[in-house]
């Protein structure tokens, strides 16, 4: 295992007045790809908004340590600036600002550096040639009248210019025919050649996880995690569903 990067304990998590998460635990190290699976409406969204610091989500009990940082008083604004990303299951569009102004400033306000345009604007041609994107949408207000497959593919991109050190990666795959998933399997894997930087890969599909390097795998049902394991854990839930994988003790509660 790497050095500790993040690190989640014992995480209680409430929307709405319900409570949605329940006492998850969760430790990544640096350089890793760890794999959050389960079914619609596990928590999965719910745990990587609590990561990120959306306000929509109450912690109500346990901590979140990044960096050997507590979290908890931290905005998403700040919680970014200190190397946290997360894609959305659907990126809203923001009219106004291009997609190359926006990335562009994200990473200046990360940083705190000026970054120089025409240097920039090699590295966004660069990384759009590998999403298969014309260089057009670069110049295009953020996420305005792009296809679903278009707005995953605008979020890689963000990660990739944005370096984070860690990437919650949330459904990227849903809602994309084949030949997307294929598209954003490759950007991820170049996200993954540095090897420095850790994923958070959170899906109910096996599909876009075929080609990735991955590290662990955690089965996440009713707002708990109950498995983890290694790669065999995808087969497994390919095979046999996520029935196999339900909380024992939730079925004696209920017997």
């Amino acid at each position: 295992m790497g050095t500790e990067l993040l690190r989640a304990e014992d995480l209680y998590v409430s929307a709405e007045d319900r409570e949605i998460l329940h006492g998850v635990s969760l430790r990544i190290g640096r350089g890793e790809t760890h794999v959050i699976m389960g079914p619609n409406g596990a928590g999965k969204s719910t745990l990587a908004g609590a990561l990120m610091g959306d306000p929509s989500y109450e912690v109500t009990g346990g901590r979140i340590f990044f960096e050997g940082e507590e979290l908890q008083d931290l905005s998403a604004s700040e919680r970014a600036r200190r190397g946290l990303f997360l894609s959305f299951q659907n990126p809203v569009e923001v009219p106004g600002i291009s997609l190359e102004n926006f990335i562009r400033s994200a990473l200046e306000q990360r940083t705190g550096k000026k970054i120089r345009i025409w240097e920039f604007r090699k590295q966004v041609r660069k990384v759009l040639e590998t999403l298969q994107m014309d260089q057009s949408y670069a110049e295009r207000d953020l996420n305005v009248g792009f296809s679903g497959g278009e707005k995953k593919k605008a979020e890689i991109l963000q990660m990739l210019l944005l370096g984070p050190a860690l990437a919650i990666l949330d459904e990227t795959d849903s809602g994309l025919d084949v030949d997307a998933v294929r598209t954003v399997s490759q950007g991820i894997r170049e996200f993954q050649k540095d090897k420095s930087a850790s994923l958070l890969v959170i899906t109910h599909n096996a599909a876009i996880l075929n080609s990735l390097e991955v590290d662990a795998v955690h089965i996440l049902a009713d707002g708990r995690i109950v498995a983890s394991g290694g790669r065999e854990l995808i087969p497994a839930v390919e095979e046999e569903g996520f029935a196999r994988f339900e909380d024992p003790q939730r079925e004696e509660a209920g017997a």
